[in-house]
């Protein structure tokens, strides 16, 4: 009997307190839920099995991976639905405190035990489904270790030069883009580095040191723009090489150089800027104050810091830091976000004066769903050049931290702060938003 869809609708019913927001399609073929919109396709019964041993996101996760949960039409749409569920809401007693859910509080309710019972059944869950290993990072040791950081870089960032031109685009840029209305993506990032550029007020023969530099798209923008001399640095080799490329291509040997190197190994200062861009959320917690003293000594008197770097929107007492567990399996392994307030407080505490903040949030939602439409066009080739599973984590992942950024849930901030000078001369302008444009 074909009943899948209509047992699992009834049973998330119970579950959450509401209907299911969209259409399901089990794997015997039955539907349930709104007529119109995006459906949630369960191709198998073991992608239900995933979200029992693991609920939350990093069930759905998993079985998205693995090719058992799809989506047909709008995936932005679908996760905008399915995001009450997910993140402000879950299965828990409607009389317990607000975030009192899980497996405890719903056997508290006898209807909901009866429910997970049943659902149990349909999912005949045992054995428990393996992880799809293929793309799951591996790890061991203490975390942010410089042993690790290099594996947790790796694991994200040599993914193949290739497969991230096709998301990317030619400027190769992996961070959020500064868009004006009408603007093409390689516009947009375009001006981003000129912004970085400019709050550091980048002159000729500046020393310049990029922390995370990626592909070397801010390093060649600076040198060729503004005449700076750039040390980039990353822990991955694929960047680096890439990076050399480029620099070597456009003649600018005698200006950029592009290293393999740690951070906390930097040894060659005073510089008279540092570049953070997108990469102190790998810092995590328990380090953040190290980086920002280590930045904090190789700046020159009144030389600037510019960090940009995701956040999230705080909850009243919680730790400072928190680790989303699909991000961290899949993406940004290690990968720690704290609130804004957390980042410019250590930046004080290392002996920075924080200057300015600016808010990008919308910024980075629409560089997400651009980058979603170059990965969707060019499916079949992200697909040969990596695998199947890897070319769907960065499909969810994007799609969804798109919607984190549109809902407010997630934030970007660049921060300019200064090395204090004896006598108190930061060489700020006056009216700092000018930006020297």
């Amino acid at each position: 009997m074909d009943d899948a869809a209509p047992r699992l609708a009834a049973l998330a019913e119970t579950l959450w307190g509401a209907a299911l927001p969209v259409r399901i399609r089990a794997w015997d073929g039955s539907e349930a839920g709104p007529p119109s919109g995006p459906v949630l396709v369960f191709g198998h019964r073991r992608a239900l099995r995933r979200m029992l041993w693991k609920p939350g996101e990093l069930g759905l996760a998993r079985a998205w991976v693995a090719g058992e949960l799809t989506v047909e039409g709008d995936l932005f749409e679908l996760l905008d639905r399915v995001a009450g569920l997910l993140w402000e809401r879950g299965p828990r007693d409607p009389a317990a405190p607000a975030g009192a859910g899980g497996p405890v509080a719903l056997l508290r309710d006898p209807r909901r035990r009866a429910a997970v019972r049943e659902l149990i059944g349909l999912a005949r869950p045992w054995p428990a489904p393996a992880a799809p290993p293929e793309e799951a990072a591996r790890r061991g040791g203490p975390r942010h270790t410089k042993g690790r950081d290099r594996a947790a870089v790796s694991h994200h960032y040599d993914v193949g030069n290739d497969f991230y031109r096709h998301v990317l685009g030619p400027s190769m840029v992996y961070s959020c883009a500064y868009w004006s209305p009408g603007g093409t993506l390689e516009d947009a990032q375009r001006d981003k580095l000129d912004l970085v550029c400019r709050k550091l007020a980048l002159n000729p023969g500046d020393r310049l040191l990029d922390v995370g530099c990626g592909w070397g798209s801010l390093a060649l923008h600076a040198a060729r723009a503004y005449g700076a001399r750039v040390t980039g640095i990353t822990l991955s080799v694929e960047q680096a090489a890439y990076a050399r490329k480029r620099v070597a291509e456009e003649g600018l040997a005698d200006l950029v150089e592009i290293r393999v190197q740690d951070y906390r190994d930097v040894q060659d200062g005073p510089y008279d800027a540092i570049s953070s861009i997108g990469m102190a959320e790998h810092v995590g917690a328990d380090r953040y104050r190290e980086y920002a003293r280590t930045l904090h000594a190789l700046l020159r008197p009144a030389g600037r810091l510019l960090n940009h770097q995701i956040a999230r929107r705080p909850e009243p007492d919680e730790e400072a830091y928190r680790i989303n567990p699909f991000i961290d399996a899949y993406v940004f392994p290690d990968g720690e976000l704290s609130p804004l307030g957390t980042t410019v407080g250590e930046l004080e505490r290392a002996g920075f004066e924080v200057r300015d903040v600016e808010a990008l949030r919308e910024h980075y939602a629409l560089t997400l769903r651009a980058w979603v439409a170059r990965l969707e066009r060019a499916w079949d080739e992200a697909v040969r050049l990596t695998s199947p599973g890897r070319a769907r984590v960065w499909l969810l992942y994007m799609a969804a931290s798109a919607l984190g950024f549109e809902h407010g849930r997630l934030g970007v901030n660049q921060v300019l702060a200064v090395k204090p000078a004896p006598g108190g001369d930061a060489a700020l302008p006056l009216r700092l938003r000018t930006w020297g444009a």
